[in-house]
């Protein structure tokens, strides 16, 4: 069975790869010459590996952080009266990812793995509201807006019923002011997991959060991280927008896409592979969104970086819209194998999801071994301590279902450890037993999470989920 089972994971994934042999070029980015190490590290192995991609998947620009780093529940690491968030905790939250699209001009791309609820749904159609009503003179333009989630095998996105509740309520004039395009895609068992808001090509905001009211804005929350940033960071993040539209473009357009599009709704599954919707405001717009593309300056010259702004490394990931290609792993690796001193890692998980009570991974899924390898090299080789925090194993926020939410697949520390040693006598068979020992002892630390007074569950019994995936290496602990 489970051989059966892996044959189908694998056939799921293969329907229409995209061929993407990599150029033998390497590229060149002026923006990186005041990249730090590991920065440059990972920028070596984009440029040198994944030419092809340069701009699209990932580049060199520029930007900064705006504000403090978007942390849910707020205080929860610096709240010491009780380990339970208030009433109302984090509803600061969707209201201020309605501010950013709310202050759109001309383009806002809106990426999450599915449609937003609660709040973060009132949020959003303020936000739409707002941008309809502002009273700069948009000429005969309109705002472009596109809103791209996930089409998960037996969970289908009804585009049209979320396209209708989110303009129902708009100003009369809605259709004079935007144009609204709501889609999904999947391919086999890949799909849109990025949660992004880009606005204008200068405003960005990303990180972990999906937009679910009852993980993040009521009892029990899920820990999660996200950041805001300004620059031309921004841009990048609508050209990875871009591609994922071209598929759904790609597919929709075929004869078969036109017959599902035509006659069969959205919210029915389709046995089928690939499956992809979309729908549009007002119904006279275009089938499809237009591409996002950046404005030339009128002297067709570079525009002048801001001094405030640092470099940025973006990287993207398509899945399997493209054969082989995996850019950010492979930065994500030489970041790794960068480090000098520490590598601090925030995770929900490590291991792969597995089948339920227990541990065997689903057919198909293994443990990420490049990152692994990267992980047993710095500690065996450098010395670098490796500090890892997980999520406590099937956390499940609030009144959520397992099948809902579960944040944690399962595994201990001690298999994460187990894991890491096993690919550190992988790599270096003649390691002694003793020197393995040390070498773990001293540099390679890893823990569920836990709140400041100790405890790893709230007052019901939920105990504390992580969803954020944060890696930072760095050059010395005081850094």
């Amino acid at each position: 069975m489970g051989k059966l089972f892996k044959k189908l994971f694998n056939l799921l994934n293969k329907e229409g790869e995209e061929e993407d042999a990599e150029s033998v070029e390497e590229v060149d980015d002026e923006d990186a010459e005041k990249l730090s190490y590991v920065g440059n590290a990972a920028y070596e192995a984009l440029r040198k590996g994944h030419s092809l991609h340069h701009n699209e998947l990932w580049n060199v620009t520029t930007g900064k952080v705006v504000g403090k780093i978007q942390m849910t529940p707020k205080d929860a690491f610096t709240r010491m009266e009780h380990i339970d968030p208030p009433d109302n905790h984090d509803d600061w939250f969707p209201k201020r990812l309605g501010e950013v699209i709310g202050q759109t001009k001309e383009w806002c791309d809106i990426m999450t793995l599915a449609p937003p609820d609660g709040l973060f749904l009132t949020e959003m159609k303020k936000a739409f509201a707002a941008i309809c009503n502002q009273s700069d003179s948009f000429g005969n333009k309109h705002v472009v807006i596109r809103l791209l989630m996930a089409n998960i095998v037996g969970m289908p996105v009804n585009c049209k019923m979320l396209i209708d509740e989110l303009t129902k309520d708009l100003p009369s004039n809605a259709d004079k002011k935007i144009k609204l395009w709501v889609g999904a895609w999947r391919k086999g068992v890949s799909w849109n997991h990025a949660k992004i808001i880009a606005v204008d090509g200068k405003h960005l905001w990303t990180g972990g959060h999906n937009f679910w009211n009852k993980h993040y804005l009521l009892d029990s929350p899920v820990n999660d991280l996200s950041l805001e940033l300004e620059g031309s960071v921004a841009r990048d993040a609508h050209r990875y927008a871009n591609a994922q539209w071209g598929y759904i473009v790609k597919k929709q357009s075929t004869a078969w896409g036109r017959f599902v599009d035509k006659r069969i709704p959205d919210a029915f599954e389709v046995p089928r592979m690939a499956r992809v919707t979309v729908s549009d405001f007002p119904e006279i717009a275009a089938e499809f969104p237009p591409y996002w593309k950046e404005k030339k300056t009128m002297s067709g010259r570079r525009q002048e970086v801001d001094p405030t702004h640092v470099p940025i490394v973006t990287m993207g990931r398509y899945g399997v819209l493209l054969k082989k290609s995996r850019p950010s792993d492979d930065a994500f690796v030489a970041m790794i194998d960068s480090a000098r001193k520490v590598i601090r890692m925030a995770l929900q998980d490590l291991g792969p999801v597995c089948l339920p009570k227990t541990k065997l991974p689903l057919p198909g899924l293994t443990w990420p071994k490049a990152y692994l390898d990267a992980l047993a090299r710095v500690i065996w080789t450098k010395g670098v301590d490796v500090e890892i925090v997980l999520s406590n194993p099937n956390s499940i926020p609030g009144d959520c279902s397992p099948t809902e939410a579960n944040y944690g697949n399962g595994w201990d520390c001690v298999d994460v450890a187990a894991e890491i040693i096993k690919r550190i006598q992988k790599q270096f068979p003649k390691a002694t037993d003793h020197e393995l020992r040390r070498k773990v002892g001293e540099n390679l630390r890893l823990c569920f999470l836990k709140s400041p007074r100790g405890g790893s569950s709230y007052k019901s019994g939920a105990t504390l989920g992580l969803h954020c995936t944060y890696l930072r290496v760095m050059t010395s602990l005081s850094h």
